[in-house]
């Protein structure tokens, strides 16, 4: 069985789907920065370098382990030469991707 075979097969439960909805908007997030980071081929140590928010700060963002504020997340998008995007949408089911 695969990670998004179990995955999908624990949001059948009411509770953990619960859960799981909770936390994604932080998944999104660090995954987003995740990917940004890399595809601009740039370390942890480089966007440190390039906003003076500490690399252990980033790492701690980056597993989940921090909870960064919008200031922090626009320090970080400048960093990458991005721009910070936050949108409200409609609800709908947890699809895992």
């Amino acid at each position: 069985m695969t990670l998004t075979e179990a995955l999908n097969e624990q949001l059948k439960d009411e509770t953990f789907k619960k859960e799981y909805e909770a936390l994604e908007p932080e998944y999104e997030i660090i995954s987003s920065l995740i990917d940004a980071r890399k595809s601009n081929n740039v370390t942890q140590k480089q966007l440190s370098e390039a906003t003076g928010i500490a690399q252990s700060d980033i790492s701690k963002i980056e597993n989940g382990s921090a909870n960064p504020t919008l200031k922090l997340l626009q320090r970080l998008a400048e960093g990458l030469n991005m721009s910070l995007k936050v949108e409200f949408v409609p609800k709908s089911s947890a699809v895992v991707r």
